[in-house]
């Protein structure tokens, strides 16, 4: 029995190499579009992205991860809320779908310090002194009670402007 052994690729047909280098060339798609239609945004922060004028309603995968808000013209606000990945569905008033975007949101990047306390972990926000931050990860204790700090300051001032 004889076996004739193929060099491979270079011995295949010209149209067949053509095809597998079109198929190698094609562009990668996410689950909601092209990845260029992804909408990246950092937690605690707003972005504003241009939709279709026709927009009426907006839905969003999980809004523990971003909250959209519609404004006139198509324009929609995201704030990231938590991290992850998630969409929004753009619908007019006839129910058909205007849009299909991804939302990634991430923890900030920039002029933070994190401190490790054994497993417990802290956020500083340094810009430029640095203070303690609320950023979710952070160790229970360490988190409420800068929450709580936070808090407080936020209804001392809101107090102090109602004063007339």
């Amino acid at each position: 029995m004889s076996m004739k052994v193929s060099r491979g690729f270079v011995n295949a047909p010209v149209a067949l190499r053509c095809l597998v280098a079109a198929i190698f060339m094609c562009p990668v798609v996410t689950f909601a579009g092209a990845a260029d239609d992804a909408v990246a945004v950092v937690v605690d922060q707003a972005k504003v992205i241009k939709l279709p004028e026709k927009v009426t309603t907006i839905v969003v995968g999980n809004p523990l991860i971003a909250d959209v808000t519609l404004q006139s013209g198509g324009m929609v606000i995201v704030t990231g809320k938590g991290y992850g990945s998630t969409n929004l569905i753009a619908m007019d008033r006839g129910g058909s779908v205007l849009a299909d975007r991804a939302i990634q949101v991430e923890g900030p990047s920039e002029k933070m310090v994190t401190v490790f306390r054994g497993v417990d972990r802290e956020s500083y926000s340094c810009t430029p002194a640095c203070q303690r931050r609320v950023t979710l990860g952070d160790g229970q204790n360490y988190f409420t009670q800068t929450l709580a700090q936070t808090d407080n300051l936020n209804n001392q001032a809101s107090a102090a402007a109602a004063k007339p």
